[in-house]
């Protein structure tokens, strides 16, 4: 027997099925059944490449006095966010070791268990293992953050390998030195550098489960439906959740992720507490301000653990647009806290009805009325969630006629053959 005058429906479930065929050959093809050396072996991995021939094994001391060594007890086999800093330094340094903090903070009780935290000085000479005790301390460093020192010669040695360290511009007697972290799992091979102005959330999602192949469980389930609305994007939120937030909020509810950013105070309001002109050159320069013992900034370096909050050397327009941002995101605070008051004794006055589904809703707009709106709160009361008809309708409408369009491409192509035509005829041979 064979078959003749296949009609075009079968002619497309054929090639198809092929396709899955040849598919399926291709992967196992390459599957680990077929290569006995493995592509992941120990001779080729990453971990090998990156290992004890590569990384030199100097004897570092923690801020607690241990001896340990930079491959065998530091790093081998785990995943690690590494940082260089030195405790005098009045730019960028502050800002890295209070990222630390606040991705400490994000990970919780995994720092030491499977991430490990390593800021390493490069002024051996000033930070003795006591004055990295102190500095650690200010910055809340718990268990699975060490800071280390060493002989000068084996820091720039592991600087080297890490990529972070150039001969020209970076010599035995400067301070100059890369500001980028670097994270990494050395089992894998895995290492990246990572600037110290990224999202923290973003750093610890790549430490937390990129590095670790997404085989730890994420701690967060919430759902997507309860994800904040994207904020402002001006240039001053840009420059604030960059420079800024790892130090500081702007009247938030504080929670065990925000423990990192406790360094220095809440700026809810600053702009109305202080005069503009001296709010403005504090963030502009607040080295100098402290070499000028300016009273208040004295009294805020005592006030937060003698922190120094560094110089970041920006521009006047962009010192006026972080405390525009500042300024506008204290007003959004205020009205968002009263709306949400308000909404609370008007549920009191109704007996403590529970919110619906819709006025549940209602609650995430809080993040984006506008602040300046007098009569943000009556609004928010008055509000409710509802679809437009319009919309509504004519999304359906829309799908209707894709659906008969659909339709009818396929007939016109001849993969649906008309009523009682056969597509498979048999003849006898």
């Amino acid at each position: 027997m064979r078959a003749t005058n296949r009609g075009p429906m079968a002619t497309w479930l054929n090639n198809r099925l092929l396709r899955v065929a040849a598919a399926s050959l291709v992967f196992a093809a390459g599957s680990p059944a077929q290569d006995p050396a493995g592509a992941n072996s120990a001779r080729t991995s990453g971990g090998a490449r990156w290992g004890a021939g590569y990384f030199p094994n100097v004897s570092l001391t923690s801020h607690e006095g241990e001896e340990l060594r930079f491959f065998d007890d530091l790093i081998e086999g785990k995943v690690v966010v590494i940082n260089f800093i030195y405790t005098t330094c009045p730019d960028v340094c502050p800002l890295e070791t209070a990222k630390l903090a606040e991705l400490a903070a994000i990970l919780g009780d995994r720092v030491g268990k499977d991430v490990f935290l390593y800021s390493i000085t490069i002024d051996p000479v000033t930070d003795t293992p006591e004055v990295l005790a102190a500095y650690a301390e200010m910055y809340g460093a718990g268990p699975g953050w060490t800071f280390l020192t060493g002989k000068g010669q084996d820091i720039i040695s592991i600087r080297k390998s890490l990529g972070l360290y150039i001969e020209e511009i970076q010599g035995e007697e400067s301070k100059d030195h890369n500001t980028s972290l670097i994270i990494g799992n050395q089992a894998t091979g895995r290492w990246m550098k990572r600037s110290p102005f990224e999202d923290s959330y973003f750093l610890a999602d790549q430490v937390g489960s990129w590095l670790h192949n997404w085989t730890t469980p994420a701690s967060n389930q919430d759902s997507y439906a309860n994800a904040p609305s994207l904020g402002d994007v001006s240039s001053g939120s840009v420059l604030f959740r960059t420079r800024c937030a790892s130090c500081h909020v702007i009247g938030e509810q504080v929670t065990a992720a925000h423990i990192g950013r406790l360094i220095g105070p809440d700026l809810s309001g600053v702009t109305d507490r202080r005069d503009p002109e001296w709010l403005a050159r504090w963030i502009a320069e607040p080295d100098k301000m402290l070499a000028e013992k300016d009273p208040l900034a004295l009294q805020l370096f005592e006030q937060y653990k003698g922190v120094a909050m560094p110089n970041m050397s920006l521009s006047r327009k962009q010192v006026d647009s972080v405390v525009e941002y500042i300024e506008t995101e204290s007003r959004r605070v205020v009205a968002s806290q009263a709306g949400v008051a308000a909404r609370a004794e008007a549920m009191a006055a109704s007996g403590g009805e529970a919110a619906s589904c819709c006025q549940k809703g209602e609650s995430a707009l809080l993040a984006s009325v506008d602040s300046a709106d007098p009569a943000v709160p009556g609004s928010l009361l008055a509000s409710k969630a509802r679809i437009s008809p319009t919309f509504e309708y004519g999304a359906m409408g829309f799908g209707v006629v894709f659906l008969l369009l659909y339709i009818y491409q396929r007939f016109r192509a001849g993969y649906w053959p008309a009523r009682g035509r056969l597509s498979n005829k048999v003849e006898i041979a």
